[in-house]
């Protein structure tokens, strides 16, 4: 096995086409999927200081990962990785689903992170069931 005595760090290149933030949610998707669910990122403080960044830079950051449902964040306690368990589901008979964005009334309650859709089911005979994309998995069932 082959270690290395020596830590890699990681830098921003302000002279890139890639946006400094968009560089930065780079790093914090890659720090995310080593960490694993309910970990605790650092402040917004300590990736200012880490990467030599404005507030304004990490939060849009920080944004762009909650916008695409890898961590939530609670203010004055931090960001945390989402750990939230997928449900399987079953469908059965005929019945429509569709995607869309939630309205903030549907985001409060079904408790849903920015940036994460909401499916439609919509059965035959008209009951609609509305459901958060990040907690459940669709199995369709087949006609017998």
């Amino acid at each position: 096995m082959l270690t290395c005595a020596y830590t890699l760090k990681i830098v921003i290149d302000h002279g890139s086409y890639t946006p400094v933030f968009r560089q930065l949610a780079d790093i914090l998707r890659d720090r995310v999927a080593e960490l694993g669910p309910g970990a605790k990122l650092p402040s917004e403080t300590d990736l200012m200081q880490e990467f030599g960044l404005a507030r304004i830079t990490v939060r849009a950051a920080m944004k762009e990962l909650r916008a695409e449902g890898l961590i939530s964040t609670t203010r004055r306690r931090g960001s945390y990785v989402r750990d939230e368990e997928r449900v399987p589901m079953d469908i059965t008979g005929p019945a429509d689903v569709s995607a869309r964005m939630p309205t903030p009334e549907e985001r409060a309650k079904f408790n849903m992170p920015e940036g994460v859709p909401l499916l439609i089911v919509e059965h035959e005979g008209g009951e609609t069931e509305l459901l958060p994309a990040d907690r459940i998995i669709l199995k369709i069932l087949g006609r017998d």
